[in-house]
């Protein structure tokens, strides 16, 4: 009978020597578990399942790498949903980008997003955007140029849903302060 190695045990043997039956077994130990977590957090089992391969395959790669800081678990759980929030953000943006070119060509006034657009080349808000705070001006980056909702803003930033809400009702107020 084999001996049973530690989750951190399998990480060194496949980081240092490439063992398959190392990467074999930490896939079984955790792939069940990790895609379980990401669906409470997407409905599509397609994405899912392209995620925990994406991350499995980052530890294969050497290209996540764990410090042994904390369990290996939260570890590949982090991983995981960074690239979800990544896949998420993708899909999205290219969704929202089809649907915004569909109706720019529908209409001869100009949005709202353009009007913002040549106000960053025309105005100050380039200016104000750079008055604001790191904190802030990540928030905003994620969740109206990104476009990702608060909760995926939330994972992505490594912040509560409730600060993420906070920090763009802050910034958006400190936005029409610096441009009025």
């Amino acid at each position: 009978m084999s001996e049973t190695r530690s989750d951190g045990e399998l990480l060194r043997a496949i980081a240092a020597d490439g063992d398959r039956r190392a990467f074999e077994e930490l896939y079984r130990r955790f792939a069940p578990w990790l895609t379980a977590r990401l669906r409470g957090r997407c409905s599509d089992a397609g994405v899912v399942d392209d995620v925990v391969q994406e991350t499995f395959l980052a530890v294969w790669r050497g290209t996540a790498r764990y410090r042994q800081e904390g369990d290996v678990a939260g570890w590949l759980w982090r991983v995981g949903s960074r690239r979800l929030v990544d896949a998420l953000r993708g899909d999205g943006a290219r969704g929202r980008l089809r649907q915004a070119l569909a109706r720019l060509r529908h209409r001869d006034e100009a949005s709202a997003e353009e009007r913002v657009l040549a106000g960053v080349e025309h105005g100050d808000l380039a200016g104000a955007l750079v008055r604001l705070s790191p904190e802030l001006r990540a928030v905003l980056q994620a969740t109206v140029i990104d476009g990702l909702t608060t909760r995926e803003a939330a994972v992505l930033l490594g912040i509560p849903p409730g600060t993420v809400k906070t920090r763009a009702m802050r910034a958006r107020k400190q936005l029409r302060e610096a441009l009025a």
